[in-house]
């Protein structure tokens, strides 16, 4: 059985990798070919096009456009001579589910892991996953109830970072290792793991840090770059104002008093690892002025929404002035204790571990369903 397998982001490439492994694992007659970053290329799919230069937030440029094009004739190619028996798509809406459209229209059954955010905004992509998609596989509790209202075949079996997030290091070890003093409050800073989100967010993190470091003297900064991630002059001064690390992003939350996030998958992280953050993001003027009337939800990081309330404060776009972060950080410290109850909710909703495991086996299941059909 040999499964075509495109991701596009770095979160969807580290849950597609576990897939893959525990699939080959379960089943070794199972092969992947397809689209993926780092951790995929680390199996042993095979992998024709790298997925890091696909990531982008707001419009392609012209060259994107092409190698978009390109990449879409080439899996377009891959489909019609029938090289793949079944699709899997891992998130990556605005390039995947244009190819759930092309696999269906040549026969293909399509599965798709990880939703499109259609319950926020792009709500007429809902037809085309119920069209093009024979089986949906959620990461979050509440998108189980509303794919299946919209008639679509979904299931939700917990989110796979309960079966990554691992702390390596006990606490006098990471501040020995990384000449931390353990008495000290550390506070860090993600902002981002695409090129356009951490050429807004750096400059910003480091006037907060400043500004954060002439109210609390006391404070260890520690700025997180992601994998991939150039370096710029802005990580220079970076690393002449604070730490900064590459490595140990679990170790560096979990240790952290408090945390500044540009809003995405680590939002979660940080929920997971029951650390008190402030959650903020910047967008091109245009597309927040967009995104403001498309988006129907009332916050942005996953803590939040999973329940409904905000756990974590949000200051986006114009609000996210140095000073405002700063204070919100600030009241952020010692937090901990008071949100643990909210903490243990969400950990409670999403699951237990094994989650990899319980996909991976309903897949198998799936495609050799769909090939006894043949």
């Amino acid at each position: 059985m040999r499964i075509l397998i495109v991701t596009g982001e770095i979160s969807g490439d580290l849950y597609g990798a576990l897939l893959v492994r525990k699939i080959r694992e379960l089943n070794p007659s199972f092969h992947f070919v397809g689209i993926g970053g780092p951790r995929l290329r680390n199996t042993d799919a095979e992998i024709l096009f790298s997925a890091e230069s696909l990531a982008l937030v707001g419009l392609p440029k012209p060259s994107q456009i092409k190698k978009y094009l390109f990449i879409y004739r080439k899996i377009e190619e891959i489909l019609k001579r029938r090289r793949v028996d079944m699709v899997l798509l891992i998130d990556f809406p605005g390039f995947n589910l244009k190819i759930s459209k092309l696999a269906k229209s040549l026969g293909y059954p399509v599965i798709y892991y990880v939703a499109p955010q259609v319950w926020a905004w792009h709500r007429k992509r809902i037809k085309i996953i119920k069209k093009c998609v024979d089986k949906l596989f959620v990461i979050l509790p509440f998108e189980e109830d509303f794919f299946r209202n919209q008639g679509i075949d979904v299931g939700f079996y917990g989110h796979p970072l309960l079966d990554v997030i691992r702390v390596n290091l006990t606490k006098e070890m990471f501040c020995e290792v990384f000449q931390l003093d353990p008495e000290r409050p550390i506070v860090s800073f993600f902002p981002g793991s695409r090129e356009g989100e951490v050429e807004r967010h750096l400059p910003l993190f480091l006037r907060v840090f400043k500004e954060l470091k002439r109210r609390r003297k006391d404070i260890q900064g520690i700025m997180v770059k992601a994998p991939g991630i150039k370096e710029s002059i802005y990580w220079e001064e970076a690393r002449r104002m604070l730490f900064v690390m590459e490595n140990n992003q679990y170790d560096v939350l979990k240790y952290s008093e408090v945390a500044l996030l540009a809003s995405g998958t680590i939002t979660l992280e940080s929920a997971l690892l029951r650390t008190p953050a402030v959650v903020t993001y910047s967008l091109p003027p245009w597309l927040y002025f967009l995104a403001k009337k498309l988006v129907k939800v009332p916050y942005i990081s996953l803590p939040n929404l999973i329940l409904n309330k905000e756990l974590y404060p949000e200051i986006l776009q114009d609000k996210s002035h140095p000073y405002e972060l700063s204070l919100a950080l600030e009241r952020m410290m010692g937090a901990r204790e008071k949100m643990e109850e909210d903490f243990f909710e969400i950990r409670r909703r999403l699951g237990s571990p094994g989650v990899t495991t319980r996909i991976a086996t309903e897949i198998i299941k799936f495609a050799l369903a769909q090939r006894s059909k043949a």
